[in-house]
């Protein structure tokens, strides 16, 4: 009887640690940033990489003054041409979303790595302002010297194929 109790009694204060644990960490915000870029080649055989960060509040109270920056894109290798690379806002509520794009034109050739993108937040519980990042984006290969495409020999081997498999009766 008394291992029953002690057992008991021990379930209990494990479960109501737990369950303060838990209160005590799911009162704040939680961010979660998605960076994402893509490459268009224009006519005139510059390409443009379209970025885009989408910043997600997952926790549970709101998240103030937050600031984004993204200083991964070199000036001697890129140019703004539509938005910035820096924005504000003053609160992001729990639950919410908000997003953020800019476009920049690529000067220079090769591959390209970005960095995350980083936010800073602040929690009204605390002094120290919160940091958080985004993810990264895969490698850009810029200005890629992209070999023209053979359409025609595609459209002949795909009716020379389709014309094998089909049987006259």
């Amino acid at each position: 009887m008394a291992t029953l109790m002690t057992n008991l009694l021990l379930t209990a204060c494990i479960a109501l640690f737990l369950v303060s644990a838990a209160a005590a960490v799911g009162d704040s915000p939680f961010i979660i940033a998605h960076k994402k870029a893509s490459l268009t080649r224009l006519k005139s055989g510059a390409e443009r990489v379209s970025v885009s960060i989408d910043i997600y509040n997952q926790g549970f109270s709101t998240a103030y003054d937050l600031s984004l920056v993204d200083y991964s894109w070199p000036q001697d290798a890129f140019d703004v041409i539509s938005g910035n690379i820096s924005q504000s806002w003053e609160k992001l509520d729990a639950g919410g979303i908000l997003s953020h794009s800019f476009e920049l034109e690529a000067k220079k050739q090769g591959m390209f790595y970005g960095a995350p993108a980083v936010i800073t937040f602040r929690i009204p519980t605390k002094a120290a302002l919160q940091e958080a990042y985004s993810t990264s984006i895969l490698p850009l290969d810029v200005l890629a010297e992209i070999p023209p495409e053979k359409k025609f020999e595609w459209v002949s081997f795909v009716y020379n194929n389709n014309k094998q498999g089909i049987q006259r009766y």
